[in-house]
C-alpha cells in the first residue's frame, strides 16, 4: 500500500538510512516525494528513480543508458549518480524547447533529485551561449528545495569558469534580485575555492574581479546569502589576505549594520585563527 500524500508531506525525516520506512524509500525511488534531508537523498536508488520517471516524459528507451551510466561509476556516490543521469538526459532533451517539453516537465517534477539531474543537463548541453545556460539554470537557483539550489551552481560552474568575466557581468545583476536563492547563487557559484568543485584560479589571484557581485551583497538581509558572501571572502583570504582585509574595512565604514558585521566575522575567521 502506497503512503498517502499527506503522510509523506508531514513525515519527520530519518536521521539514519536504516530508520527510513520502507514505504518512504519506495516513494523516493518512484519520484513521488522529495528528499527531506541528506540521509534521504543518499538513500535514494537513482537507477530505480530513472526507471520510474523516464517513461513519464517519453524517454523509456534511455532507461538502460541511465542504469549503465550509474553502474559504470567507480564510486557511485549520490552526487556522481545525479551527474551521470544528468549527462544521459543532456543527450536527449533540449533546454531551449517548448513549455511542454521533457525538460520543462522534469523541471516541474515533485522529486528534488529529478530536478537536480537538470543542473547537469544545463551545464553540459552543447551549443548553448553563456546567457542561455544561466537563464536555463535560474529556476533551479530559485528552487524551493535546498539540495536543488546547491547542485544548480555546481552544474554550471565549469561554464562560468570558461567565461568568467562575462559570467560576472551577468551575475552582478543577479546580486540585485529580490529572490535570495538567486542572490546566493551569484555568490556561491563564483567562490574562489568552493565546496566539491574545482577552484577558480583567476579569482584566487584577482578576487577584485568579483566585486560587482559582492558589493551589492555587503549587507544582505538573508542569512543564507550572508553565509555565502562571508565564505567567499574567507576563500579569498587564503590567497589574497590583504585584499580581503581592505574590503572588510571598506564595508565596515560604508555599512555599520549587524548584517555587514556578520559577513565580516565570517570573512576574517581564518585570518583571525592564524593571528592567534
Amino acid at each position: 500500500m502506497k503512503p498517502s500524500n499527506d503522510s509523506l508531506d508531514q513525515r519527520k525525516p530519518a536521521r539514519r538510512m536504516a530508520e527510513i520506512p520502507r514505504d518512504v524509500l519506495a516513494a523516493l525511488n518512484r519520484g513521488e516525494t522529495d528528499s527531506r534531508n541528506l540521509v534521504e537523498w543518499l538513500a535514494c536508488d537513482q537507477r530505480k528513480l530513472a526507471a520510474a520517471v523516464f517513461p513519464t516524459v517519453g524517454l523509456d528507451k534511455h532507461i538502460a543508458a541511465a542504469r549503465a551510466a550509474v553502474d559504470a561509476l567507480a564510486k557511485p556516490t549520490a552526487m556522481q549518480q545525479t551527474r551521470a543521469i544528468g549527462l544521459v538526459l543532456a543527450e536527449h532533451i533540449d533546454v531551449r524547447s517548448s513549455p511542454r517539453s521533457a525538460f520543462q516537465r522534469l523541471l516541474a517534477h515533485r522529486s528534488d533529485i529529478v530536478r537536480s539531474w537538470l543542473a547537469f543537463v544545463v551545464g553540459t548541453q552543447p551549443d548553448l551561449s553563456l546567457d542561455q545556460r544561466l537563464s536555463a539554470i535560474r529556476p533551479l537557483a530559485a528552487d524551493p528545495h535546498f539540495g536543488v539550489r546547491e547542485i544548480a551552481w555546481m552544474g554550471v560552474r565549469p561554464a562560468i569558469e570558461r567565461e568568467l568575466l562575462p559570467a560576472i557581468d551577468i551575475l552582478a545583476d543577479w546580486s540585485l534580485d529580490p529572490h535570495e536563492g538567486i542572490r546566493r547563487f551569484a555568490s556561491e557559484a563564483t567562490r574562489p575555492c568552493g565546496v566539491w568543485c574545482n577552484h577558480l584560479t583567476a579569482l584566487k589571484a584577482e578576487p577584485e574581479l568579483a566585486l560587482p557581485i559582492l558589493d551589492p551583497l555587503a549587507s544582505d538581509r538573508a542569512k543564507y546569502v550572508r553565509d555565502s558572501v562571508g565564505n567567499w571572502l574567507n576563500d579569498a583570504s587564503k590567497s589574497q589576505p590583504a585584499w580581503v582585509e581592505n574590503v572588510c574595512r571598506r564595508w565596515q565604514k560604508q555599512s555599520r549594520t549587524p548584517e555587514t558585521a556578520y559577513i565580516i566575522g565570517r570573512a576574517l575567521r581564518t585570518l583571525r585563527k592564524v593571528a592567534k
